[in-house]
């Protein structure tokens, strides 16, 4: 598993590129949740997105390790974020890069994407079928694969945000950190639970595609029947060998789920309140504190906010309270 200083040595790899991302008191949900709620603002890094510390760590990894002379392309699978971060590092490294994600990924996220020059392949359903489409492209064209989630230098990448927020708040209680892969909160998990020992990890499922809750459930991974849900970067089945799931097992105090109306009212009370605008997926633990699925009871609670890159057209819909992904 990776370690503490396997973190902090992806910090100093990180170096000045990435942001120190904001740790800020959230009146509204402290009020509404009987605790001291405090939101680490991944919302706020580059990319809009925590995704970018674990890709620009792996890009760093595998070009120091590589032919200077015969440097790698890389392809990867995403609904958008880890996408665009594999994007932008490996523009920032020189390197070609070629993300498959499903026809139906948020436009402000495929954009984003093209933007940055990258080989962007919106081919796929979903995001299963667009990580076997990545896959099979690695294998066909000698590119290396960068998994969302399955891959040691995104996981460490995102423990740094783990390192901040103890470092930031040390008489902290508890994390709350939104599930997709499992690539954030498994790395949060490591660094939080070897800088502060007893504090709690709890994940955020959306209830539309819980394959960590399942997986508790079961005392092992299972296939799960995912539905469509608003936080598309939490959507989907996960690879069968995930090590994001020894963490998940072993670190991690409990999983919970979100409704997609809880997940809407998320959005609309983050933007009302606390004046900050979030994706379905990254509002999911903001979710799960307001609609009371995890009890505070005066506990200093860290909320990660993980990314903010929403269509403007699903924002307003949010806004106005018609936001159901099963209405879209």
């Amino acid at each position: 598993m990776v370690t503490l200083p396997d973190i902090l040595a992806t910090r100093r790899r990180l170096g000045a590129d990435l942001r120190r991302t904001p740790l800020v008191e959230s009146h509204w949900l402290s009020s509404a949740s009987g605790g001291e709620v405090r939101l680490k603002l991944e919302s706020h890094q580059v990319t809009n997105s925590f995704k970018v510390r674990g890709a620009l760590n792996a890009i760093r990894r595998l070009a120091q390790s590589c032919d200077a002379d015969r440097p790698p392309a890389v392809v990867t699978a995403s609904a958008g974020n880890h996408g665009l971060a594999i994007a932008w590092a490996a523009n920032l490294a020189k390197l070609r890069a070629t993300i498959f994600t499903p026809r139906n990924a948020p436009r402000t996220k495929l954009k984003a994407i093209e933007r940055t020059g990258a080989d962007l392949r919106p081919v796929a359903d979903d995001y299963e079928q667009a990580e076997a489409f990545a896959l099979e492209w690695a294998s066909n064209h000698g590119s290396v694969f960068i998994s969302p989630y399955n891959h040691d230098d995104v996981i460490a990448g995102a423990g740094t945000v783990g390192v901040e927020v103890v470092e930031e708040w040390p008489a902290l209680d508890a994390v709350v950190v939104p599930i997709g892969g499992g690539g954030l909160i498994s790395g949060i998990a490591a660094a939080v639970s070897a800088m502060k020992p007893g504090t709690d990890v709890i994940g955020v499922e959306a209830a539309a595609s819980n394959a960590f809750s399942a997986a508790r459930a079961a005392g092992h991974l299972v296939t799960i029947d995912v539905k469509p849900t608003i936080a598309d970067g939490l959507g989907g089945n996960v690879e069968a060998d995930t090590r994001t799931w020894q963490y998940i097992r072993d670190l991690v105090s409990r999983v919970v789920t979100v409704s997609e109306d809880d997940l809407i009212s998320g959005i609309r009370g983050l933007v009302a309140e606390d004046h900050l605008v979030a994706e379905g997926a990254g509002i999911a633990g903001v979710a799960a504190v307001a609609a009371k699925r995890i009890a505070l009871d005066g506990r200093r609670v860290a909320v990660v906010v993980s990314g903010s890159n929403i269509d403007l057209a699903r924002l307003r819909e949010c806004l106005n309270g018609h936001g159901r992904s099963d209405s879209t």
